[in-house]
Order: structure tokens, then sequence, then C-alpha cells
């Protein structure tokens, strides 16, 4: 007891010295969840913070996790059963010893547990029955040798002693080895008389030191025979190999000798295991004739690295002699390294500055020496690095900075080398997902769009759709669209367009009329939804087609006057004379405005034409005699949209040369005398009825007004009123509307409705010069004004 507690304070101090940082000392067999010890307190750490590092156990090299850590108390507890034999077999000194780990900052800490042993195992002897053949030449005294007991135990609780059923025959002495195993002799303490008794049974039982002990027992089978006075010798007391591990099946390993000097049937010499742990009986055989040893299992160097047993040899007769066997077992380079993840964390953040520890990665090697060492490299292609830590503990780091949208994902490949001969590696992959931060704003595909909307548009139609590209993902991806306040013409954005949020599509909110505006831009926003949020904006320019919803405007002849406007035509008027001109605007644009005219009816066909564009009526022949004086021209002027729109004006041609030689005009000027007279006269008449002088005030007044009265025709030149001029329109020739090279000039005597007029001169074409007289009449399609109003003429150029 005392060299046993000796052994242990010896250790604990070598166990500090060396692995430095805790130790302690446990009995095997300890129930799961048992106590072993509270690291926290002997490592000087606060419990608080064990969860937060990730404080657990790290045993490399066991295939079994024999503790565990409680988080909330730091006590280090057993996490499944501890065999001492199972750990450590025979040795004097079962250790085991655990990592324990901690991160933030990376810590790791070992822990030498001593596993005590405790008298779970019985003594057990090789055989249940040992045959032992005794010659009965046999003197008193003689010793003959019984198979040791083997108890799994070490220590006080191996085996102790040995005890032997009484009998007549045998005593037992109880011998020590120099390893100090204890065996057991059989020592003959009368004479056997093969002719009395051939057979002895005996009963040997092994008693271990446990308290309470527990014994063994094997039954012994005495034979007598005659007389063999000679046991075999071997050639060596103790046999030693070397054999690599992974040596295949059926390899010779060594050959036992034993020689008897007896001879015949005592001195032939058998062999066989008395002493053979499992493991061994499972990897080597022996013959028994020949003592050859070969390999009959796998042989692992990590598994067991030397091998001891004892082999007994027996002549034909029962004496025996043993020898110790010990194979030793070297490494090879047959285990590649493993790559354990221990911690990760993922993802991580895209703006995770370099440097920045990502992961915890561990690499064992079961091989020994040189075949331990291991080298590790990461890809060239990612941004990580590996960072050495404590022991084989690498951090998995960044080298650079991250971008999502460029690579959302990383598949790192970790490759392990060990230092063998030749060297094993292995790799492992790891997946590490990249999280978004929100550092793009939203992108349009056009930083200034265009849009073609047709005038008359229907409210709520579909002006345009816009775009914008975030590569940032979920929220900070999700592009919200909204359009900048402004005003258009005076009115807000918000009363023209309107913008679906989510699609970019942009609505009309009203109708648009290409007369009123032609085009307008405004201003689109896209946001993302990250935080905080990001923006940008693009240019939306929106232009209004034209339709032809304008029908074409005559602004000459009048078409508000509703008097007759009657143009003369000069009998010496040649071919291609210019008579006159209708002159028509359109409100709408391009094609749509275009205009063109013609006659669609005439007194006499053949007499006058009119220009297509220009809407010059001419002479197309010489006036004759025969022609009638009073020539009506109906003319249409039509635009050229689709459907094109048209209008119709009445032209009054006299051909004379002077109004006043004109019947129709003159009875029609006395008629409109008589029809005056008359009304003066009746006012007289009443006006004399009451008082004369009011008659003298009124007959004055009315003679003077009729005297400044503007007539249909009248001195000054004649000309288009702007006020005929749509609010719209522009004077282009392009449009064939209105040309500017004309002047139309009248000429009236004063105080007569038959005055004459000078005929139209163009600019541009030869002027007829003659005094011809002119008499306008109008319709009333057009409310641009009653035909007896004074109207005045602009001229146009």
């Amino acid at each position: 007891m005392t060299m046993g507690l000796l052994r242990l304070v010896f250790f604990t101090f070598m166990a500090h010295g060396v692995c430095g940082d805790i130790s302690y000392s446990i009995p095997e067999e300890m129930k799961r969840g048992s106590v072993i010890g509270n690291i926290a307190k002997d490592l000087g750490l606060d419990v608080k913070t064990l969860s937060a590092r990730k404080a657990r156990e790290d045993s490399e090299g066991n295939r079994k996790q024999y503790c565990d850590i409680n988080l909330r108390t730091g006590e280090l507890t057993v996490a499944d059963r501890i065999d001492r034999e199972e750990l450590c077999a025979e040795k004097v000194s079962c250790v085991l010893a655990v990592d324990i780990m901690l991160e933030s900052p990376l810590e790791l800490h070992r822990v030498n547990i001593l596993i005590q042993d405790i008298n779970d195992n019985s003594p057990v002897f090789p055989k249940d029955v040992f045959k032992l053949d005794i010659r009965e030449s046999a003197v008193k005294g003689a010793v003959f040798r019984v198979n040791e007991a083997h108890d799994a135990d070490t220590g006080h609780n191996a085996v102790q002693s040995y005890s032997l059923e009484a009998n007549d025959y045998f005593v037992l002495a109880v011998r020590t080895k120099n390893e100090g195993v204890k065996y057991g002799e059989l020592v003959l303490d009368k004479v056997l008389d093969r002719e009395q008794q051939e057979e002895v049974k005996l009963i040997l039982t092994a008693v271990d030191g446990g308290s309470p002990p527990k014994t063994g027992s094997v039954a012994i089978h005495v034979t007598v025979l005659d007389a063999n006075d000679n046991a075999p010798v071997f050639s060596q007391e103790h046999y030693t190999a070397s054999l690599p591990e992974n040596t295949p099946a059926d390899t010779a390993v060594l050959t036992v000798s034993a020689v008897d000097a007896d001879i015949g049937a005592n001195g032939e010499v058998t062999y066989e295991f008395t002493r053979i742990s499992e493991k061994a009986r499972k990897a080597f055989s022996l013959n028994e004739n020949t003592g050859e040893m070969r390999v009959v299992g796998p042989i692992d160097f990590e598994d067991e690295s030397k091998y001891e047993m004892r082999i007994q040899a027996m002549d034909g007769y029962g004496l025996t002699s043993d020898s110790k066997v010990t194979i030793e077992i070297t490494d090879i380079n047959d285990n590649a390294p493993v790559i354990i993840l221990k911690s990760l964390n993922d993802p991580v953040s895209e703006n995770a500055p370099p440097g920045t520890e990502v992961g915890i990665i561990n690499v064992q090697d079961n091989d020994s020496g040189n075949n331990r060492l291991v080298r590790c490299s990461v890809q060239q292609n990612v941004p990580f690095k590996l960072v050495p830590s404590v022991k084989n503990y690498f951090a998995l780091a960044t080298t650079g900075e991250l971008d999502r949208e460029l690579l959302n994902s990383y598949n790192i490949t970790i490759t392990a080398t060990d230092e063998g001969s030749p060297p094993l590696s292995s790799s492992k992959t790891i997946h590490l997902s990249v999280s978004d931060v929100n550092d793009n704003p939203p992108v349009f595909q056009e930083k200034t769009y265009s849009a073609h909307v047709t005038e008359n548009n229907k409210q709520g139609s579909t002006v345009c759709s816009v775009t914008a590209i975030d590569p940032d993902w979920r929220q900070n991806g999700t592009v919200i669209y909204s359009l900048l306040p402004g005003l258009v013409n005076g009115m807000p954005v918000s009363s023209l367009l309107s913008i679906n949020g989510d699609t970019g599509v942009i609505h009309a909110v009203r109708s648009f009329d290409y007369e009123q505006c032609k085009d307008f831009k405004v201003h689109v926003l896209a946001r993302d939804n990250g935080s905080p949020p990001l923006s940008t904006n693009a240019t939306v320019s929106v232009f209004i087609t034209d339709m032809n919803d304008n029908s074409p405007q005559i602004l000459y002849p009048s078409p508000g006057d509703n008097s007759l406007m009657t143009e003369l035509v000069p009998r010496a008027a040649p071919a291609a004379s210019l008579v006159s001109k209708v002159i028509a605007v359109d409100a709408d644009s391009g094609q749509n405005a275009w205009l063109s005219y013609s006659i669609i009816k005439a007194t006499d066909p053949g007499l006058f034409t009119i220009g297509v564009h220009s809407g010059e009526i001419r002479t197309q022949r010489d006036i004759s005699e025969s022609d009638a004086i009073k020539q009506d021209l109906i003319v249409a002027v039509k635009d050229n949209g689709q459907p094109s729109l048209s209008v119709t004006c009445t032209m009054y041609l006299v051909i004379s040369d002077n109004l006043a030689d004109i019947p129709e005009l003159k009875d029609r000027s006395h008629e409109d005398s008589s029809s005056k007279l008359t009304t003066y006269l009746i006012i007289a008449l009443v006006s004399v009825s009451t008082f004369f002088l009011t008659f003298m005030i009124i007959a004055l007044a009315v003679r003077f007004c009729h005297r400044r009265k503007p007539r249909l025709l009248f001195d000054g030149a004649v000309a288009i009123p702007s006020a005929y001029l749509p609010p719209n329109y522009a004077d282009v020739d392009g449009t064939m509307t209105l040309r500017s090279g004309y002047n139309y000039d009248a000429y009236l005597t004063t105080g007569s409705r038959t005055s004459d007029f000078k005929f139209v001169q163009s600019y541009n074409d030869g002027t007829l010069l003659a005094d011809r007289t002119l008499s306008k009449s109008c319709t009333a399609d057009e409310p641009f004004g009653p035909c007896d109003e004074p109207e005045t003429l602009p001229q146009v150029i």
C-alpha cells in the first residue's frame, strides 16, 4: 500500500512537471456523471466564461470521449465507462490524457487522469484442465511447475497467493518471478505408485489481493507414468523479434526451440502458449511441433506496439519448461492525417476585416515519430489562410476583403501532409457562406429613359417601365421605386404620372394633349430596403406623340363671316393667273398637319384649278365671253392624318372688270337702299307724331352711322385677322398650311358698295396689274364672328 502511494505521488509530480497543467486520480469503473474535479477552479477560470469560450474536452488519439465538462459548474465529469485494463492492459501506471480547449483566445490545457485499479477481475488460468504426466520414479521433493494464473488487475489486486486442495501426494510451493509474478509449483510429498493409483486429481486455486478477494481455479489431472527424469530446455530464456505493422498474414515471426535429453517419447517436445493476451492470440499462432510463430491476424502499431507472451515446452511425459517471447511492432506511415473541424463561424460577414478568425482546425495523425509530423495548407485561390496555434491546432483566418456580390460562398479545401516516407496526405473541404451587408446602391439599366405616349391616352395606361438592379441580398437587394416631386408646366409630377413601387412600371394619371405639352421630364428614385438604405435616380423623358385630332381651320375666306364675299376676276386674265387663295391651318403637327386642297364642286369645272399644297386658285385657260359671270367654287381642305379630317369652304368669283356693271349686285344695292329708306321713313313718321326735333336728331344720327359703318368692301388693305390663327399654330412652310409670300390689298371707293378691288399679288409670282372688284361671301359654319361685323385683315407675310 505504501509503495502504491509513493508511485502515485511520484507520477503526479512527473505529470505536473512534464505536462504542466493539472492532474487527477480516480478509480476505474466510476459511474457516468461522477465528478473528477473542478477544472474551472483548478485552472483559475471564470465559470461564467466557459460557455462563451466553448470549453470542451478534446482527447486526441482516444476513440471514446471519456470525460465531459459541466459548463454551469466547471466540473469535469465521467462521460463513458473507464476500464483501466482496456486502456492500459498490464501497465503499472495508467494515465488518461485529456485536452481541455477554450476559444477566444485559443487555449489548450492538458489534464492527466491517473486511473486507479480496482479489483474487478478474477484470476484466470490459461486452461480449465491442466494435465500432468509424472513418472512413478519421481522422487519425493520433485517439483512440477503449474501454469500461473493471470489477473488483469495490477498491483495488490493481482494474484497474491495459491492454494491446493488437500491430497496425499502433493503440496504447493508459491514462487515469485523477477517481474513479481507469482506462480505455483507442485512438490511431490509422497512417492507415486502407478500400480496403486494411475491418476491423481487436484484443484489449484489462485487468490488475488482485492477486498474482498477474487479467486480462480484449475483442475490438475496427474497421470502416473514410467520415469522421465529430464525436462525440455529452451535455447533462449527470452526470445525477441521486431515486426513492422501491417505485416501480411502467414508471415513467419520466429521459432522457439527446446531440447529434451531424454530419448524416445520422453524426448519428444511440444510447444504451447501458457500466458498470452487476447490481442496476441488473435495476431499470432504457434506450431506445437516445430515452435514456429506466424502472423494470423492484423498487426497495427497504433493498436498495440508490443506483445509479450510465454511459451511452454513439454516432453512426452509431462516435464515442462517455459520461455518469454517479446515482439516489438515498428511503425510505418500507414495513417493519413485526419483533419477535424473544431469550430466554424458560418456565415462570415462580407465586411469582416482581414485577419478575422472564422474557424479552428485540428489535425491528427496516429503514426509516431516523423510519420506524425504534419504540414497544412489552403488552396491558393481563396482569401483564407491557416495560422498555426498550439499543438496541431490551426486558426482559419481571412487574408483580404470579401465581397458577397462577387462570390457568396467559398469551398475551402485544406490539405494536410505528414512527414512520412512516402508522405500521406488528406484533404477536407469546408463550405463557408458570406453574409450580406448593404454596400451596393440600386443601379438603373439606363441612366436616361425615353417614353413615347400617344396623346388622348387613357388614364392609367402604361407609359414605360424602369428597372434597377441591386446585387445585394434579400432586403438589402429589394428595390422600391418612387417619383421625385417636382413641377411640369406648373403642375406637380404626381398629377401626371404614377409609378408602381415594386415593379417600376410608370402609368399615366391623366390624358395628355400634344397641342398643350409636347414633352416633359421626370426623375425616378430607386431605393433599396437596407439599413441604412441606398438610392440612385434616373431621368425619364416623356414625349407626347401627336394624333390627328384637329380638323383643318380655314382662315381665308373667313368661315365666320356671314356676309357675301365675292372676288372679282378680270375678263382679260390669262391662263394660270392667280385669282385667289384659300388659307388654312391645322393645330396638329407632322403629317397630321400636311394639308391638301381640292375643288369638289364648281360652276365651270374646267375654268379654275387650285394648288394641291398651296391653295392658290388660278385660271386653267383664258376667260371667254361665254363664261358665266358668277362662278361658285366649293373647296375641300384635307389633312394627311390617319384617318384624315377635312373642312370645306365656298369661294364666290365674279368675272367682270367692274362691279358696277353687274346687274345682280346693282339690284341688290337698290334693294338694300329701299329697305333702309323704308325703315327711315317709318322712324320719321313715328318721330313726327312725337316731336320734330327728335326726328331730326335721329335722322342725322342714322345717316351718320350709315356712312361710318364698314362695308363688305372697304378702303384699305384686305388681310387675315390674327385672331383666326389657332393658339398653337406655328407658321412653318413645311406644313403647307400658310405661305407667307402673299399680300392681299382691296381698294373701295368711298360710299359705294361697288368699289374697285386691287387684284391679289404674290411676292413669288408675277403680279397682275389691273383694277378689279371683289365681293365677299362667308358661311356661318365656324364661330369666328358674324359677317356684318367690321373686319380688318392684316397683311400676312
